[in-house]
């Protein structure tokens, strides 16, 4: 069954400083998918912060990892505007929380984790993407579509050294292969990226259960579609599962409705 996440229309938050506000709307999805008997996906959403985890397909405790981390992660949404830093203490200590759970101490367990939080750059807000694993964020702006992050995969290896193509890559037999995480007694690498907070901006953090079952043509079409947040979430998460729905699926949405300087 799917289960849905839906904000308020639109949400004012004050800027520090400078008198102005962002407005934003978002909305969230998830669902275990046609094949798998347990979600090990988790999510957080809710200002500043908006995460999708994926735990470790076939390994110990996955949803329990990818819950970790989303709890760590929401652990510093009372503060506001957030820094990378903050962030990247939040992945700390979840693997250190993984590391503890019970029955994992011989297998191990993992989890990726990609999303934005909100962070000022002075007086202007700015999302902080990050990234570990080869769960994903994609940006669309005024009929432009990107993937932001860059996978932690064997296969994007393999298509940064031009040896297979970014369409080959989607059905490599190494397609689950990741070559970071959070867990495994590894600390975290993630990657940041800084984007500017701009009115009509659309963020879209996915599990691979979504970016393994839709192309990019048919993310963009969904998000160029302009239903509200919520309801574009559900549409992909239900995309993705007449698609085949083989792994569990999980969408974060979120919209820049209006930033107001002063």
């Amino acid at each position: 069954m799917t289960h849905i996440g839906q904000s308020s229309p639109g949400t004012r938050l004050p800027l520090p400083h400078s008198g102005g506000a962002i407005t934003l709307a978002w909305g969230a999805a998830t669902d275990v998918g046609h094949r798998r008997q347990v979600n090990e996906d988790s999510f957080v959403a809710e200002p500043p912060i908006f995460a999708v985890a994926d735990g470790m397909g076939g390994h110990a405790a996955g949803d329990l990892a990818s819950e970790a981390v989303v709890n760590r992660l929401g652990g510093v949404i009372a503060d506001g505007f957030v820094t990378p830093a903050a962030i990247g203490l939040a992945l700390a200590q979840a693997s250190r929380d993984i590391a503890q759970l019970d029955g994992t101490a011989l297998v191990g367990a993992g989890t990726t984790v990609t999303g934005m939080a909100l962070t000022l750059s002075g007086d202007d807000p700015y999302f902080a993407v990050f990234n570990v694993g080869d769960s994903r964020v994609y940006r669309y702006l005024e009929g432009e579509f990107e993937q932001v992050t860059v996978d932690h995969s064997v296969v994007q290896e393999l298509v940064d050294a031009g040896a297979i193509t970014r369409r080959q890559a989607e059905n490599h037999p190494d397609s689950n292969v990741i070559t970071r995480a959070i867990g495994f007694n590894e600390p975290p690498m993630p990657d940041y990226w800084m984007l500017p907070v701009e009115p009509g901006l659309r963020l879209l953090a996915c599990s691979d259960g979504l970016s393994k079952e839709l192309d990019d043509e048919r993310i963009e079409s969904l998000l160029a579609a302009g239903a509200p947040a919520a309801d574009t979430a559900s549409a992909l998460v239900q995309a993705a599962l007449e698609s085949g729905g083989r792994d569990n699926v999980t969408v974060v949405l979120v919209d820049v409705l209006a930033v107001e300087t002063r």
